[in-house]
């Protein structure tokens, strides 16, 4: 294997860098085998890096690999320090109360940038975050930042994570899992990840976890029951969720792909229609009335065919802004 069978030189340099910015450290070997080239190209390109100014550290030994680290200035060619304080201060805000749209890209996006601040910077989003006062979405559950990107960064490294978690009675137990994907309702975050003690699939709430840690103990990925981690959620929070599941039933003037960027993925997948329409069908337990806003939030136009109560809920929210409309006028 050598370097000519690898990416593009530029290629390669960006994807080596993305591999680094997650908050671990890179075996060479394994740094080979994901790019496809040779010990002496990675050496190589880890150099060039550092070149430009990313601060990569080695370690010797058998066991050694490369990670990156916080440097005494922000890297060039990314943000300057403006930029970073402001996504900084916009993601931990959004991740740490499941604000609409902040998916486990963005997390894992949150877990890169604050894993290369330099401390000057990390003090005045800490600064800027303290004097921040957040609009909550859902029931308010928060979320502390780190906890979502500690989980991000070891589902991303397929690296075992060990944490405290609260059941629904308040007990407490100890969890080593192996964490597979981040899921956002837009009310709560969850956890799908193969719990070892237990030796089955689990989900867990990402409000009741604290304590996380990586063990730095890599596994091989498994694959998620329903093949998909949304749908694993969809199903497991119907069948606790405290409401009786109900049939979802929607039609939107819009195409699928636009209210698929719209509605959060554990909700449920748009079926395309004839003229650029599409129908949302699902099985969920959330609240009706929570539904009911939620679809609002869309947007769009849309039509609800099913259950008769989200219909109800929905006709009582359109009256209720309309009453406080007028009463503002």
């Amino acid at each position: 294997m050598t370097g000519a069978t690898g990416a593009q030189t530029p290629v390669r340099l960006l994807q080596l860098l993305s591999l680094l910015q997650t908050p671990r450290e890179w075996p060479g070997s394994e740094l080979c085998e994901r790019l496809g080239v040779s010990r002496r190209t990675v050496r190589r390109d880890v150099d060039r890096l550092r070149e430009l100014g990313y601060p990569v550290q080695a370690t010797q030994g058998a066991l050694g690999g490369y990670r990156l680290v916080a440097g005494k200035a922000l890297p060039p060619l990314v943000l300057d320090d403006e930029e970073a304080v402001a996504i900084a201060v916009g993601l931990r805000a959004g991740a740490g109360h499941a604000v609409e749209g902040i998916e486990e890209a963005s997390v894992r996006a949150l877990a890169k940038l604050e894993q290369v601040l330099p401390s000057r910077l990390r003090h005045r989003v800490a600064t800027l975050q303290a004097a921040t006062i957040p609009l909550t979405s859902g029931d308010g559950a928060t979320i502390a930042p780190e906890t979502l990107t500690v989980i991000a960064s070891t589902a991303a490294g397929s690296e075992r994570l060990r944490f405290t978690y609260r059941a629904r009675d308040t007990a407490e137990s100890r969890r080593l899992v192996e964490p597979h994907r981040l899921v956002s309702t837009g009310r709560r975050w969850y956890l799908v990840a193969y719990d070892i003690d237990r030796d089955d699939w689990r989900t867990f709430r990402v409000d009741r976890i604290s304590d996380p840690f990586a063990t730095g103990a890599r596994f091989a990925p498994r694959e998620v029951p329903e093949g998909d981690a949304a749908e694993y959620v969809r199903r497991a929070t119907s069948s606790w969720a405290g409401g009786t599941p109900y049939e979802l039933d929607v039609e939107f003037d819009a195409p699928a792909e636009t209210i698929a960027a719209r509605v959060p993925s554990a909700i449920g997948s748009p079926e395309p229609l004839p003229e650029n329409r599409c129908r949302l069908r699902t099985t969920t337990s959330d609240p009706v009335q929570w539904m009911a806003v939620r679809l609002a939030m869309t947007g769009i136009d849309f039509k609800v065919r099913g259950p008769e109560e989200l219909t109800t809920a929905v006709r009582e929210l359109g009256a209720r802004l309309t009453k406080s409309s007028l009463a503002g006028d």
